[in-house]
């Protein structure tokens, strides 16, 4: 059995693949995910899992370097906004390096998740909680 965090095996794979610049979007039960994006779903329920729940176990595993959010989250979503820098400024220290977060509009959002390895949706029922999380190196 992997004694690593993370268990589901498409998850585990999809972060082993990850090159450096590449990209995984964790998002909400609403974010449509494109045809040609590998959709990995985690969603049960309305709320589970939750948004924080799946980003928290990627990024365990996952080297960020850079996070992309919708700018929309800052007023639509305050208290999950101010959660996610909150957990980005601790995986900077674990890390121990700068993770630039970067604001587009959600339509963009949108259409750069076409560009991403996969799409991890989890059962998350609020808005704009989505992240596209890059890859760094470890050395």
């Amino acid at each position: 059995m992997k004694k690593g965090t993370v268990l589901n095996s498409a998850i585990s794979s999809v972060i082993s693949r990850l090159g450096h610049t590449d990209t995984l979007v964790v998002g909400d039960a609403g974010l449509p995910i494109p045809a040609s994006t590998s959709r990995i779903d985690m969603a049960l329920t309305q709320g589970v899992p939750g948004f924080m729940q799946v980003l928290e176990v990627v990024t365990s595993e996952m080297q960020v370097e850079a996070a992309i959010l919708a700018t929309e989250i800052k007023q639509f979503n305050p208290m999950l906004h101010e959660t996610l820098l909150n957990h980005i400024e601790q995986l900077q220290q674990h890390q121990g390096n700068t993770i630039e977060v970067r604001y587009i509009s959600h339509e963009d959002f949108k259409k750069q998740t076409a560009d991403s390895q996969a799409v991890i949706r989890s059962g998350e029922c609020s808005p704009y909680a989505n992240i596209i999380l890059c890859a760094g190196v470890t050395f």
